[in-house]
């Protein structure tokens, strides 16, 4: 059991969770029309490459930080002592070779999607071009993995392998764009509480480039702007095709979620560590929220 927990904190679960609920979600978009069981195959395969995918992403991320977590995140394993380097290295290795053989299998397609996650995990957390260093290029990566990926590159394979199709729908494509600015948000939000740690070792991140308050500020507008798309989107497609309920769960929901995002975003004390901590968990629960609005109209 003490190994499993472990593993269960190197994995940093909200992330693995994250990556399971948008990949069942689009799953279930993608097979709308022929029951969830058409190809319950195909989604468990995508979601053990996705886990796996997502432990090599957060876990070579904390082998070469393992001197910013000692400042930032002393708990975490391989600072903790409760995991080794080798043994670190050996299971993110393990999963990356794991998620390409998976996907190999399942689709040539979702194999090139999962390699270019890799890759770009990797060069957000290594050098040479080490991309979390700067606010940008970090923000950048984490939108394409998150946002671009994740969304339109397992949903054409979800919906080609169900449907033969490779077209996108306009739902799904308001979830990309919704995702993107969320992902941006997390890029910024996720450095809040690291600042001290950071700065020792010169990562530029927008909220010691500028403030920690400006970084917060511009994250909640991007998520807000997000928010009032995402009504103004389902209010037109209500009107237009009639109060389905697809239509009319999403048009409240986002309504709804975004009146508690406002709530929440001034919740938090900037000089505050712990309240800052709390309000970045709460911000995921955002993110996993947006995934089970779109289960709730679909299934």
């Amino acid at each position: 059991m003490k190994h499993i927990r472990t593993l269960w904190k190197f994995s940093r679960p909200h992330t693995i969770g994250g990556t399971v609920i948008s990949l069942s979600t689009l799953y279930v978009i993608a097979s709308e029309e022929h029951g969830l069981g058409i190809r319950a195959d195909l989604w468990l395969l995508s979601i053990i490459t996705g886990i796996c995918c997502n432990i090599f992403i957060v876990g070579i991320n904390q082998i070469q930080d393992i001197e910013i977590d000692r400042i930032n995140k002393p708990y975490l394993p391989l600072v903790s002592g409760e995991l080794t380097v080798p043994t670190a290295k050996i299971i993110v290795y393990s999963c990356a070779v794991l998620s390409l053989i998976i996907s190999a299998f399942v689709s040539f397609y979702l194999m090139l999607v999962i390699a270019a996650a890799l890759a770009i995990g990797w060069a957000y957390s290594m050098p040479p071009l080490y991309l979390k260093q700067h606010h940008l290029p970090a923000a950048i990566a984490v939108t394409t993995v998150r946002g671009l990926i994740v969304n339109l590159g397992a949903f054409m394979i979800f919906n080609y392998k169900i449907n033969n199709s490779l077209d996108i729908p306009w739902n799904v494509k308001v979830l990309t764009g919704f995702i993107i600015a969320f992902s941006i948000a997390i890029s910024w939000f996720k450095d809040l509480p690291d600042v001290e740690g950071d700065e020792r070792h010169h990562i530029k991140t927008l909220a010691i480039l500028y403030s920690g308050r400006f970084a917060l500020i511009a994250g909640n507008i991007i998520v807000m702007l997000a928010y009032i798309f995402s009504v103004c989107v389902n209010y037109i497609n209500l009107l237009d095709s009639g109060a389905t309920r697809q239509n009319t769960v999403l048009l409240y929901g986002h309504a709804s979620l975004g009146l508690l995002f406002i709530l929440n975003s001034f919740s938090i004390k900037i000089s505050s560590g712990i309240s800052i901590k709390k309000f970045y968990m709460r911000f995921w629960l955002f993110f996993f929220a947006e995934y089970i609005l779109y289960l709730t109209a679909y299934i």
